[in-house]
Parts: structure tokens; sequence; C-alpha cells
């Protein structure tokens, strides 16, 4: 399972490391004011897309037991 890429309806494609964390892309947005929004569902705007690889922590900074030798 953890080689396989994955396909999130919520988050997005991603990939599961060997220490079972699951890496997806992360977004930052922001809140429009009344006046900003088209529409009644119109509330957010993207500010920018944060890479998988650089959204969390590396993998040796966990202290995942099932990584020891």
């Amino acid at each position: 399972m953890k080689r396989l890429p994955t396909d999130d309806p919520l988050f997005g494609p991603g990939a599961i490391r060997p220490d079972g964390r699951k890496l997806n892309p992360m977004y930052l947005f922001r809140v429009k004011m009344p006046g900003e929004s088209r529409g009644e569902w119109d509330c957010y705007e993207a500010l920018a897309t944060i890479p998988r690889d650089n959204a969390f922590r590396p993998m040796e900074a966990g202290g995942c037991p099932m990584l020891r030798t």
C-alpha cells in the first residue's frame, strides 16, 4: 500500500511514507470580505500551495519506532 500513489478527493494527490504518514499538498486560503464574494459559496481565496515534501516534518525528525533497525 505504501508504494502506491494516493488520490484523495479531500486532500488531493499524495503518497504514504515508510513511517506511515500520508503526504499531500497543503493549501493556504484567505477568507474573503463580504463585498468580495460573488455568490453564496464564494468565501475563500487560494493564496498558496505548499508541496507535500515541504508541508510535513522530515521522516528523520519523527522518531517513528517502525523505522528503527
